[in-house]
């Protein structure tokens, strides 16, 4: 771990201090979200599972061993809500989902309950900011999860809370905040 965190630190140390705060375990836990810092034995059950797409069993088997030798990291959450979502499990993607939202409110120092974290409660606004953008990612996935499961009022509340975190829309939220809308009003043709 101390090989990984070495070259972190001195980029945290040569970062101009006009730039803003950052932390060392800030650019880590970044850098975890895409990929960096993962043990190679759970990268290799990524891989495995992502070759044995089609066959459950075995697919599950790769993803299972890296989860438990990499619990907490995103790559494996993302992994496992990517293979159950594109599976069209979507109550087993949905779990994902709310480990994934923990897992980011966690690190960003957000309340754990999603209906708690106020728009000032991280930069929501810095599409660079890594991790506050997974958990705005992840909470769309989790209100689209909910209007596949027919859980209507929970998919329309999450979606809310999307666009108040994310005012400009950049991620879509207006549009599957209006698929709910329709679906609630019997308009389910589309």
């Amino acid at each position: 771990m101390a090989a990984v965190l070495e070259p972190l630190r001195r980029a945290a140390a040569t970062e101009p201090a006009a730039a803003g705060p950052t932390s060392v375990e800030q650019v880590f836990l970044a850098t975890a979200v895409l990929g960096g810092a993962l043990p190679p034995d759970a990268e290799k059950h990524l891989r495995a599972a992502g070759l044995n797409y089609p066959d459950d069993a075995v697919a599950e088997r790769h993803l299972a061993a890296a989860a438990a030798l990499a619990p907490d990291h995103a790559a494996v959450l993302i992994g496992r809500y990517r293979y159950f979502f594109y599976k069209g499990r979507w109550a087993q993607a949905l779990a994902v989902a709310e480990e994934c939202l923990a897992w980011a409110a966690r690190h960003l120092g957000l309340p754990a309950e999603w209906t708690e974290v106020r728009r000032d409660a991280a930069d929501f606004d810095d599409y660079d900011a890594v991790l506050a953008r997974f958990y705005l990612f992840t909470l769309k996935g989790y209100a689209y999860l909910h209007l596949r499961l027919g859980q209507l009022d929970e998919g329309q509340q999450a979606a809310r809370k999307l666009l108040e975190l994310d005012p400009a829309d950049r991620l879509g939220g207006q549009v599957l905040l209006d698929v709910l809308l329709r679906l609630e009003q019997g308009d389910d043709d589309d």
